[in-house]
């Protein structure tokens, strides 16, 4: 799957900041540019993971796909 980045560098530190328009609150930094991507890599990893589910009984989960 793709997701879009913005890398923003920040003119006091000169490190780099990284977020994902299509992921509310899915940020990232790095002190390079490589590094704010490899961190926002992880955070998009960790924002699109599953979260467990308390199902109801007879309750069915499914997936799909876009």
């Amino acid at each position: 799957m793709k997701w879009r980045v913005v890398l923003e560098r920040d003119s006091e530190t000169g490190d780099w900041a990284v977020w994902c328009p299509e992921l509310p609150g899915c940020t990232s930094a790095g002190q390079t540019q490589e590094e704010a991507l490899r961190n926002i890599r992880e955070a998009i990893e960790l924002y699109v993971e599953p979260s467990p589910l308390q199902l109801a009984p007879g309750a069915v989960a499914c997936e799909v796909t876009l």
